[in-house]
């Protein structure tokens, strides 16, 4: 990842991740995230909100730090970034 991105990965083989971006990639800011590990799964989370009728609150998006995500917010208002690196 890039400027201004923070990535802290655990030392046993990215078990864990904490990603830290800039207030601007934030807009509207997640409450939680959820790697799904690959931008297949990502692609068929974003269908499946869609199709329940899930409110997206940032669209589907390749971003240039390396991540394919889009925000959902759930039931009870919690806004999830759901996403995958690209490989």
């Amino acid at each position: 990842m890039e400027d201004p991105v923070v990535g802290l990965h655990s030392p046993d083989g990215a078990v864990g991740e904490v990603v830290i971006g800039a207030q601007e990639m934030q807009d509207p800011g997640p409450d939680i995230g959820v790697d799904l590990g690959d931008t297949a799964a990502v692609d068929a989370a974003h269908a499946e909100a869609v199709r329940r009728g899930l409110r997206v609150v940032y669209p589907l998006t390749d971003e240039p730090w390396g991540v394919r995500r889009f925000f959902v917010e759930d039931p009870s208002g919690t806004v999830v970034n759901v996403l995958a690196h690209i490989s």
